[in-house]
């Protein structure tokens, strides 16, 4: 049994999103289990076989400070749910909960592995190629250093391993351009320090790429601070709505719009579907002593039922020791960085 520990409080629209979710998740998954955490009055009457209800009498709020989380929300569901899996009555907790607040606390509880400075927050963009193209970080540290853009390569290979079953995926920079001379100082003091992870053979490194290769499929990581990472995805999320948008108004005008529209559609449909990012919810955090899933705060059924499924698959396919795995490998290169201590967090609320 796959077990996870689910805040079900979290989010925009808490238990009337995160129950039904569950529900389905539970009749599609039978070898899985779900701690339930949150105020036992929301969790009501949900009954199944294989939930167990974990009480917890507070909930953080979207638009609270980490100090509130931490200090003064000791009994969130948030922190009940990351707190089952660091006592390891869960292998994974899901959350969509405040951003800043969830990786905060999932640090403050588990810890960050060996070699590993931030926790980054990686998920998967749809591409040009059929796949996905997995992107880090998407908001948890917003200032980067080369050292944490290497730190984050090492952490997204360990994740696509396990999610294409590649033990070499590719990893590309992301930057102004595709020469090793461009970008910042910082990335290009980055650039260097992935080329010499390639030389050894920690990474397969395939250079700089820039953000219309995140669609292309072009590498299967992109590595990028958090305030570009988090940017890219709400273009994404605003491009999938602005599609629907005009399917939507198209069919509303005169008849020959409307004609128009009709022959567009199946493509335009399609494209819609692919580009839905709720079917590319639930985001990792990597780094920690244990495995946290971030939903996106304003998820539907459907977008947190897909937050669940990939924190099953992550338990499944044993992610957390596999990034454990590769870390450890990187371990020379990784400590040659001189990377001094850093805040607990900068999330972007946003996420």
């Amino acid at each position: 049994m796959i077990t996870l520990a689910v805040d079900c409080m979290g989010g925009d629209h808490g238990v009337s999103v995160t129950l039904p979710a569950c529900r389905r998740f539970l009749e599609s998954h039978p070898d899985a289990r779900l701690l339930l955490v949150g105020q036992p009055q929301a969790l009501g009457a949900f009954a199944h076989e294989r939930a167990t209800s974990v009480a917890a009498s507070q909930v953080v709020g979207m638009d609270d400070s980490v100090e509130e989380a931490l200090r003064r929300k000791r009994d969130s569901s948030m922190r009940v749910a990351i707190q089952q899996v660091k006592d390891g009555a869960a292998q994974a907790a899901v959350s969509a909960g405040n951003t800043g607040a969830l990786m905060a606390t999932a640090r403050y509880l588990l810890k960050t592995l060996d070699g590993i400075d931030r926790p980054a927050i990686a998920t998967q963009i749809p591409n040009a190629q059929g796949g996905a193209t997995t992107v880090l970080d998407l908001g948890a540290n917003v200032d980067c250093t080369a050292e944490h853009l290497l730190q984050f390569a090492v952490m997204g290979s360990a994740l696509v391993s396990v999610l294409k079953n590649d033990l070499r995926p590719t990893v590309g920079l992301l930057n102004v351009g595709e020469e090793a001379i461009k970008g910042s100082e910082e990335i290009k003091r980055a650039g260097e320090l992935l080329r010499a992870a390639a030389a050894r053979g920690d990474l397969n490194f395939v250079g700089n790429v820039e953000g219309n290769d995140i669609f292309k499929g072009a590498a299967d990581i992109v590595v990028c601070d958090g305030f570009v990472g988090n940017v890219a995805l709400k273009t994404i999320e605003g491009l999938a709505s602005m599609i629907g948008g005009f399917l939507k108004e198209e069919f509303s005008r005169n008849i020959f719009t409307k004609l128009a529209a009709t022959v567009a559609y199946p493509v335009l449909s399609a494209l819609k579907k692919r580009m839905d990012h709720r079917r590319y919810n639930g985001a990792a955090l990597l780094g920690l002593r244990g495995l946290v899933f971030k939903s996106h705060g304003s998820a539907d059924a459907l977008a947190f039922e897909q937050a669940l499924v990939r924190a099953y698959d992550a338990a499944r396919n044993d992610l957390l020791e596999r990034v454990r795995t590769q870390v450890a490998r990187a371990a020379p290169l990784l400590a040659a960085a001189d990377i001094s201590p850093e805040p607990a967090t900068n999330a972007s609320p946003g996420l």
